[in-house]
């Protein structure tokens, strides 16, 4: 009986095991890049060819200076394998974020036992927030893969003295710098000096980050590039990355980009859907895991992320992610500690409604007043592209869920799990490529038709890089010459002077007419 029953577990297990693998590959070329973001790490690693210059980053001709080197030259790998594609500029996220899961997996293997580890890897390979960055051409999923290397491994040197653990923690810690900056040392610095602290082993962490063969090994890693960095910018690099993208995106806010003090309680909660539930009965035994190192050390990670960004002038979602790491480990750790089911079936109903519901939302904002002309004009594709495969997998992924949910024989974590494969499911397979070609297709049959034209063109008054990528050139922000293509939207297209070339949703290609 044990063993029959055996099979089917393992079975289970070893399909849990493999999830990352398709949670952040599966389909992951399958919809154009979004912008900004996307389009900007894609252009300013396409460009990077274009001028033989792989130590300095621009965008669109112009120096770009919002992150430092690592995730451009993993996109550019990818990119001499693949070529300018989709794939080539997500696949080194999706391999962090890969990595990432398998990560957390080890650790809790080492700490929690065997079927909490699938657990965790189940929470990480699901959680949405994960699944965004994992599968976004940015350099969020790897930051993340070396903060978590560097705080597990921070963990190994407190809970053993054993120094290479602390080593592989610079080696982490340094990779990150070279991700995106200070943050990661600010990080694990500043997690560990308040474990230690609440621990009274103060000490210790004075020990750990005075290791000066640590310090040898930053310094090696580290030091070249962002000198080399330096030496060729001079006074740009230092007003561009250090002050505006670095002092300015914690002191004031960048690109619009503000919160109030509570965001990111109400981030998280978003960012860990399905496991929203889940989330909510393990910070009920935060009192009880204050006794125990391993999950004490956890919420203290979590909770220097979530106040520290709290305390940041700029907000964005993902930065709550660089403390999502230790939640995934006490959702697994805390799993049979849940109250009604009904209460944990909330968010991923809701998810499976809106899946179904988005081209009708997408349609009645395109013919509201809502937003502005060029959103509404990209908007009003929606319906026509959702054609009857979106309605089957999305319809079919909420009455499963539906009839699940009435089932008295699956247990509620069951079911939660069940729920979150799906999600990633349909997302994958469906609703991301839906909601890219909505948003982004037209950009991209913008760019595709100026390449095949074989020009390169301008922009006016619109940020779309992923336009540059999709035309293999450049496109700088001036005004046009007699002739010139120039790139912009809809609601800013001038009433003389221009021929259209190329109108599709909110975007449209324009000639300048010449005298």
């Amino acid at each position: 009986m044990t063993a029959a029953g055996g099979q089917p577990r393992r079975i289970v297990g070893w399909l849990v095991f493999l999830l990352p693998l398709i949670s952040y590959l599966a389909f992951l070329g399958s919809y154009p890049l979004f912008d900004v973001d996307e389009g900007a790490f894609s252009e300013a690693t396409r460009e990077m060819f274009e001028r033989g210059d792989f130590l300095s980053t621009y965008l669109d001709g112009e120096h770009r200076f919002d992150k430092p080197i690592l995730i451009y030259w993993l996109q550019a790998l990818a990119y001499l394998v693949l070529g300018p594609s989709e794939w080539a500029f997500r696949l080194p996220s999706a391999l962090a974020a890969i990595g990432w899961s398998y990560a957390t997996w080890q650790f809790a293997r080492e700490r929690f036992g065997a079927q909490t580890a699938l657990a965790a890897l189940l929470v990480v390979s699901t959680a949405i927030g994960p699944f965004a960055i994992g599968r976004a051409a940015t350099a969020d999923a790897l930051l993340n893969l070396w903060l978590a290397l560097a705080l597990f491994d921070a963990w190994r040197h407190l809970e053993s003295g054993r120094r290479a653990p602390l080593l592989r923690t610079y080696v982490w810690i340094s990779l990150g710098v070279l991700t995106k900056g200070p943050i990661a040392i600010i990080v694990p610095v500043a997690v560990t000096f308040l474990y230690c602290l609440s621990r009274q082993q103060w000490r210790t962490w004075l020990r750990a980050i005075g290791d000066p063969v640590g310090w040898a090994l930053l310094v090696v890693l580290v030091v070249p590039w962002y000198a080399a960095a330096l030496g060729i910018h001079g006074q740009k690099f230092i007003d561009g990355f250090i002050l505006k993208h670095n002092v300015k995106r914690f002191t004031g806010t960048l690109e619009g980009h503000a919160g109030s003090l509570f965001y990111y309680v109400l981030a998280v909660p978003l960012l860990l859907l399905p496991w929203t539930g889940p989330l909510f009965a393990a910070c009920r035994q935060i009192r009880k895991d204050m006794a125990t190192g391993v999950r004490h050390y956890l919420w203290v990670w979590a909770a220097f992320v979530v106040v520290f960004f709290s305390l940041s002038g700029t907000k964005l979602p993902h930065y709550a992610l660089y403390g999502a790491t230790p939640l995934f480990l006490l959702i697994a750790a805390h799993r049979f500690d849940h109250g009604r089911t009904w209460a944990h079936a909330i968010a991923p109903t809701v998810l499976f409604v809106l899946f179904a519901l988005a081209p009708a939302i997408f349609g009645f904002l395109a013919e509201s007043e809502a937003g502005n002309a060029f959103y509404r004009a990209q908007l009003s594709r929606a319906m026509d592209l959702a054609g009857l495969p979106y309605y089957a997998v999305t319809l079919g992924a909420l009455v499963l869920w539906l009839v699940l949910l009435t089932s008295k024989t699956t247990g509620t974590w069951r079911k939660l799990a069940v729920a979150a494969v799906l999600q990633i499911a349909v997302l994958t397979s469906t609703v991301v490529p839906y909601v890219g070609e909505v948003l982004q297709g037209p950009v991209r049959d913008a760019g595709l038709k100026a390449h095949a034209l074989g020009e390169s063109a301008v922009r006016m008054r619109f940020d779309a890089p992923s336009f540059s990528v999709y035309a293999q050139a450049p496109t700088p922000s001036r005004a046009p010459e007699p002739g010139e293509l120039v790139i912009t939207r809809i609601d800013r297209v001038p009433e003389a002077g221009f021929d259209t070339v190329f109108a599709e949703g909110g975007v449209v290609l324009l000639r300048r007419q010449t005298p």
